[in-house]
C-alpha cells in the first residue's frame, strides 16, 4: 500500500505532463483512443467517487462560519465564468460548436484540483474547499439554467436533460463516494490513498478520447480554441482576484477565490458536451483540463510569494491536498 501510495503521489504531482503526453499522443494516433469516448461518464463518474471519499462534514464548516464569504465565492464563480464565455463567444464571433464548448466549461462548476492549488498558493484553504463543495451540489440547478440562459443562442437547450445528466455524473457518484467514507471508514481511508492515481488515469483518458474523436477538427481549429480556452481562464483568474479584493477579502481569501473562479470541473464539460451537443464542442473542455492544472500551478508558484501587508495568517489543510 506504501508504493501505491507514493506512486499515486507522484502521478497527481505530474499530472499535468501525462496528460500532455496522451493528449498529443492520441492526436496522431486517433484510432487508438477514439473508443474512450464511449466511456466519459463513468470515467468522470469515477473522478467524483473519488472526491467524495474525501469529503469530510468539516468541509463544510466554513459555509456556516463565514456564509457570506462563501456564498460570494459561488456567485462570483457562477457569474464571471459564464459571463466571460459568453462575450468571448460573441466578441470574437466564434464559430457555433466552439462558442457552446467554451460557454459549457464556463457554466460547470469550481474544478477538482482547485483546492491543491490554493494549498500550494497559501491560501485561505477551508474557503476554497467550501465553495468548490457548494458549486458543486449546486451544479444540478444552476449549470443547466445558466447554460440556458448563455447558449440558447446558438442551440436549443433542454434543462431537464442537463440536470439530469449532471445528477447522474456529479451527485450520484459524489454522493456514493461520501457515504462508502461514513459506513466503510477503513477501506475508504485505504482506497482515498489511491484515489489520485485512479483519477489522473480517469481524466488522461477523458482527454485522449476527446482529443482522438475530434481530431480532424481540432487540426481546422486548434489555435483558436486555444487562445479563447486560455483567454477564458486567465481572466477568470484575474477577474477572480480583484472581485474578491472588492468584496474586502484578505490575500488568502483572493488567492482562494481567483482558483476557484478560474478553475472549472472541464470534466462534467466534456461529459455534456458528449452527451448532449457535439463532439468538437467538448474540444475547449479537454483544452480547458490540460491548460488551468498548467496555469493554476504557475499561478500557486506567484500567489505563494506574494504577503498581506496585513500579516494575516492563511488557514491551512494539508487534507485537501488528497482532491484531484
Amino acid at each position: 500500500m506504501a508504493t501505491l501510495e507514493k506512486i499515486s503521489a507522484f502521478a497527481g504531482k505530474t499530472f499535468t505532463v501525462w496528460v500532455l503526453i496522451f493528449a498529443v499522443i492520441a492526436y496522431f494516433l486517433p484510432q487508438h483512443f477514439a473508443w474512450i469516448g464511449n466511456y466519459i461518464v463513468p470515467l468522470l463518474g469515477i473522478v467524483m467517487f473519488g472526491m467524495g471519499l474525501t469529503l469530510e462534514l468539516s468541509d463544510f464548516k466554513e459555509v456556516f462560519k463565514k456564509p457570506l464569504e462563501v456564498a460570494l465565492g459561488v456567485i462570483g464563480h457562477f457569474v464571471i465564468m459564464p459571463l466571460i464565455a459568453f462575450l468571448l463567444a460573441v466578441g470574437l464571433n466564434l464559430p457555433k460548436d466552439i462558442a457552446i464548448g467554451v460557454i459549457l466549461v464556463g457554466c460547470c462548476p469550481s474544478g477538482t484540483a482547485s483546492n491543491v492549488m490554493v494549498f500550494l498558493a497559501r491560501g485561505n484553504v477551508a474557503l476554497a474547499v467550501a465553495i468548490a463543495s457548494v458549486s458543486t451540489i449546486l451544479a444540478p440547478i444552476v449549470t443547466p439554467l445558466l447554460i440556458l440562459l448563455f447558449a440558447s443562442k446558438w442551440v436549443h437547450v433542454s434543462v431537464l436533460s442537463l440536470f439530469l445528466s449532471v445528477v447522474q455524473v456529479i451527485i450520484v457518484p459524489l454522493l456514493l463516494g461520501f457515504i462508502a467514507k461514513r459506513f466503510f471508514g477503513k477501506q475508504a481511508r485505504a482506497g482515498a490513498k489511491a484515489m489520485p492515481l485512479v483519477s489522473v488515469v480517469a481524466i488522461v483518458l477523458i482527454v485522449a478520447g476527446v482529443v482522438a474523436g475530434s481530431a480532424e477538427k481540432i487540426a481546422q481549429t486548434a489555435l483558436l480554441v486555444f487562445a479563447v480556452v486560455i483567454l477564458h481562464n486567465l481572466l477568470g483568474f484575474i477577474i477572480g482576484f480583484f472581485f474578491a479584493r472588492l468584496c474586502g477579502m484578505d490575500l488568502a481569501k483572493q488567492k482562494a477565490v481567483s482558483m476557484e473562479v478560474g478553475m472549472q470541473n472541464s470534466g462534467l464539460g466534456v461529459a455534456l458536451a458528449t452527451a448532449h451537443f457535439s463532439p468538437l464542442a467538448a474540444v475547449p473542455s479537454a483544452i480547458f483540463s490540460v491548460w488551468h492544472n498548467l496555469s493554476g500551478s504557475l499561478l500557486a508558484n506567484i500567489y505563494s510569494r506574494m504577503k498581506d501587508k496585513k500579516a494575516v495568517k492563511p488557514d491551512a489543510n494539508p487534507a485537501a491536498s488528497q482532491h484531484v
